[in-house]
């Protein structure tokens, strides 16, 4: 089918709004961090009401504590990032009534549908005020991840090539999509334990200061051990789809070619952390260097086994 070049174009407008939007929001979590001095200290982090005027004298309106200023910052980051979110997803659907099929057909279509998941999970997982000071280091690989998508994975919209034009395509990549958008926010909160346990065993007096303004490692832990839990069988329902496509369209269900390879190393990696993390004595810092080696490989099955590798799945690659 042709191709729409009006709903492309504004499919590419739509992705860059996104990505300044997402930096803007980025910039109010950064603010918000830098307000608010201590959050363990009040792990609810409720909104506080602001001090009457009567309070303070006739006339006279208090300012904002610093609690009171960061709760302002961290409410007016989440909605502009539902904004971002919005022109993300926007340009997604753009894209594909520009092409008349499912928009994730290659590497910068991935990476795009990818990053709206993981960002739809955060949003789910990341509601509560306590834990909303997360957002400021998840962003920072989904600003870069789409950076790349942007710059180096672009493709202009286009039918996909002939491997790709199977039922299975947005089955398929659909459940390795929202898995791997999941694991993101897992492998920020895992990476953010570390520290956070680095802070309680070693203290310095500038890493306990950073680390008293975010959750506490027990809550990371937590959320970096549920939304694995759920990403988890999706990413292994992903694996046996793909294994059910290849068998249609090569006449086997695994070949160990390098992306299924990896993808299967990812799959058990992610099934080791689990185990760990149920194990009496892995179940603190081991456990967590799994879950990121997990996402580690996620990460390398996506750039290097595409650009690098060649194998069955290198259309997936540039265009």
């Amino acid at each position: 089918m042709p191709i729409d070049d009006t709903f492309a174009r504004y499919s590419d407008l739509s992705f860059e709004a996104a990505f300044a939007v997402y930096l803007l929001a980025l910039v109010l979590f950064v603010a918000e961090f830098a307000a608010v001095r201590t959050r363990r200290a009040d792990p609810a982090l409720a909104p506080i009401a602001a001090v009457p005027p009567a309070a303070t004298g006739p006339g006279r309106v208090s300012a904002p504590t610093g609690r009171e200023l960061a709760d302002r910052l961290g409410r007016m980051g989440i909605s502009v990032l539902v904004v971002a979110w919005v022109l993300h997803v926007g340009s997604m659907v753009l894209r594909g009534l520009a092409t008349a099929r499912f928009p994730w057909g290659n590497m910068y279509e991935f990476v795009t549908v990818t990053c709206a998941i993981g960002v739809l999970a955060g949003l789910i997982v990341l509601r509560r005020p306590a834990l909303r000071v997360v957002w400021m280091f998840a962003l920072l690989p989904v600003l870069v991840l789409l950076f790349v998508a942007g710059t180096v994975l672009y493709a202009d919209a286009a039918p996909v090539v002939p491997a790709l034009q199977s039922f299975w395509l947005p089955i398929h990549v659909s459940v390795v999509s929202v898995s791997s958008g999941v694991f993101l926010v897992a492998g920020v909160a895992s990476a953010l334990f570390l520290v956070a346990v680095r802070a309680e065993q070693h203290p310095t007096p500038r890493l306990t200061r950073v680390m008293r303004r975010l959750p506490d490692a027990r809550a990371l832990d937590r959320l970096a051990y549920r939304t694995t839990i759920f990403a988890f069988p999706l990413f292994g329902a992903g694996v046996v789809l793909g294994a059910i496509w290849a068998e249609a369209a090569w006449g086997r269900f695994w070949g160990w070619d390098p992306k299924e390879t990896v993808s299967f190393i990812a799959w058990v990696i992610y099934a080791a952390y689990l185990h760990a993390r149920a194990t009496a004595g892995w179940r603190e810092t081991r456990a967590a260097w799994i879950n990121i080696a997990g996402f580690v490989a996620m990460l390398f099955n996506l750039f290097i086994i595409n650009m690098v590798v060649s194998g069955l799945h290198s259309y997936a690659g540039l265009n």
